[in-house]
């Protein structure tokens, strides 16, 4: 028992004399973890935890796509543990994401596609954003306009242009998802883009693209030649 509360305790005295930067990741959710079980420490408890990442994402950020049923199912995790493991894979995802934004240029389709792919691709129903640029083409905001059925939300040109006012854009870019993985526009993605495209023209504030998110695969309206 000495030896197991000896192993339990190393990750919390390694932070005190090292800070968090000098711990591994197994180490950092061991301190999260707290407590072990009978049988293994909070470090098996935490590699134990590790090893249900998802890929291609791994460590915590793997963690974002494992359900609490999943992590449950761990000798150990109860709902309560299970519930702050979810709440740290968002916590991570939203700060590897807002890293990412830091002066973020959305040059090309394939970047934005990127950007969105993860974020997008596993949704069971259309969800539609926007994303606000400035005269560089550096994000200022992405902003959610809906999130709804399998069919194309319908969404208000009113809505977008306000967000857009709202932020000072320049420019932007619709994003969204196709939840059957083919990322092929359809008639409702042609007749709301054209819409859109007159409307921006009119005001000044110009749709450079919208980007369908498949299955690991992208379709961008202006190198299909939607739009000019």
């Amino acid at each position: 028992m000495q030896k197991e509360k000896q192993i339990g305790e190393l990750p919390y005295e390694r932070f005190l004399q090292c800070g968090p930067e000098g711990l591994s990741e197994r180490e950092l959710l061991a301190i999260i973890l707290r407590t072990g079980t009978r049988d293994k420490s909070a470090l098996e408890l935490a590699d134990e935890v590790l090893s249900m990442a998802v890929y291609p994402r791994v460590g915590l950020l793997g963690l974002y796509d494992v359900s609490l049923e999943e992590l449950m199912q761990i000798k150990g995790i109860g709902l309560v543990k299970a519930v702050k493991l979810k709440c740290l894979a968002e916590l991570s995802m939203r700060m590897s994401r807002a890293v990412a934004k830091e002066g973020l240029v959305f040059r090309t389709p394939d970047l934005v596609a990127q950007y969105f792919m993860e974020q997008l691709r596993h949704k069971d129903t259309e969800c539609v954003i926007m994303v606000s640029l400035d005269s560089k083409g550096r994000m200022i905001s992405e902003k959610k306009l809906s999130e709804g059925s399998v069919r194309m939300s319908l969404i208000s040109p009113r809505e977008i242009f306000l967000e857009a006012l709202r932020v000072r854009a320049v420019n932007f870019v619709l994003v969204h998802n196709h939840p059957s993985g083919d990322p092929t526009p359809s008639r409702m993605d042609r007749e709301l883009t054209e819409n859109v495209c007159k409307l921006g023209e009119m005001m000044d504030i110009l749709l450079l693209d919208h980007i369908i998110i498949g299955d690991n695969r992208y379709a961008s309206f202006r190198q299909l030649g939607y739009l000019e």
